[in-house]
């Protein structure tokens, strides 16, 4: 009888699903598992990323695509591009948890907006770079980026000196993404990846990913602007969406240590 019963929790203890999050959203990738936390990212992530670039699409449209991979909007017109870059964002966030044990690199971060834009309207411009870094120069909230010429040299210098920083902080993280944003290196995509970019560094990092949902966005795009006067301001706005994905944790079981 004991051997028996110490069979049946030996049984347990390999089929247990693992509960520190990368491990959860690895495992439930490859399983094609529906209604857990992998489910939950991809629909949450996707739209609140894509609706703060005015992607058109509603929760519930962006759920439906997401679980049947079909369209069916009955009465109303959709714009390609939303749809084509909704599918898209999927697909990154799936080389996101798989590379998400990966040091930052120049080719990850051109890979995800290659896999962004993949297909859209913008692909089929002559001057338009997808997977690569931009031609003309552009604006983020009315203020200059970078130089297209001065890109490179200013991305390669931001990952090598982040990639060197030893302990790393939360907050480490949050300026690694204002300096992104501000050199705004890609013609379109900038928002989404560098997005896509916190969510994978809090998977490496074991920090709490976050989603800056509708509510949140003004006081995002505030502590943007307000950083060299305030960092407090969009850290405490990424704390408080960190706050919010750890109800997501709570409700799916998965352990966190901040």
């Amino acid at each position: 009888m004991i051997d028996a019963m110490a069979g049946v929790e030996r049984e347990k203890e390999k089929t247990a699903e693992p509960r520190e999050l990368l491990a959860v959203l690895k495992a439930e990738k490859a399983a094609g598992v529906s209604g857990g936390i992998y489910h939950k990212v991809q629909i949450e992530l996707t739209y609140n990323s894509n609706h703060m670039e005015g992607s058109r699409l509603s929760h519930e449209q962006t759920r439906y695509i997401y679980e049947t991979n079909t369209l069916s909007f009955e009465g109303e017109s959709v714009r390609v591009d939303d749809v084509v870059e909704t599918a898209n964002h999927f697909r990154c966030i799936d080389r996101v948890i798989d590379q998400a044990e990966s040091d930052l690199s120049t080719g990850l971060i051109k890979e995800l907006q290659g896999i962004l834009k993949n297909g859209t309207s913008d692909s089929r411009k002559d001057w338009f770079a997808v997977g690569d870094y931009k031609r003309y120069p552009n604006e983020v909230g009315g203020m200059a980026t970078t130089d297209p010429p001065e890109v490179p040299e200013r991305m390669d210098a931001l990952i090598k000196n982040y990639n060197r920083w030893q302990n790393k902080t939360f907050e480490d993280l949050v300026t690694f993404h204002y300096e992104f944003e501000r050199i705004h290196p890609f013609q379109d995509g900038n928002g989404r990846v560098g997005r896509l970019i916190l969510f994978k560094e809090c998977l490496k990092n074991n920090w709490t990913p976050f989603i800056i949902t509708e509510d949140l966005k003004f006081y995002y795009y505030r502590g943007l602007g307000e950083w060299p006067k305030q960092r407090g301001y969009l850290v405490e706005t990424c704390r408080a969406a960190q706050d919010r994905f750890k109800a997501y944790l709570d409700y799916f079981k998965i352990e966190y240590d901040d």
